[in-house]
């Protein structure tokens, strides 16, 4: 499966952690290891979190893209 760049971008800066949903869209995590400062946001669907401890965000999105089947690709 061949996925556009919406959902596979380039990895960001502050990458934490990188999951992939079930069609291999990234879900990111994003931020500091430290305090309730870890986001994560998926390019397949877009939804994304607010922010948190990295433990907790790890876990929710981790979640999310065991479910998501997503993959957005921008047509036109």
């Amino acid at each position: 499966m061949k996925l556009s760049p919406n959902s596979n971008p380039p990895e960001p800066d502050n990458l934490l952690i990188r999951f992939h949903n079930q069609t291999g869209a990234a879900v990111d995590v994003t931020g500091s290891e430290h305090g309730h400062s870890s986001r994560w946001h998926c390019h397949g669907c877009g939804d994304l979190s607010g922010y948190h401890s990295l433990s907790f965000t790890r876990d929710e999105a981790n979640g999310h893209a065991t479910t998501c089947r997503a993959s957005h690709h921008r047509l036109g």
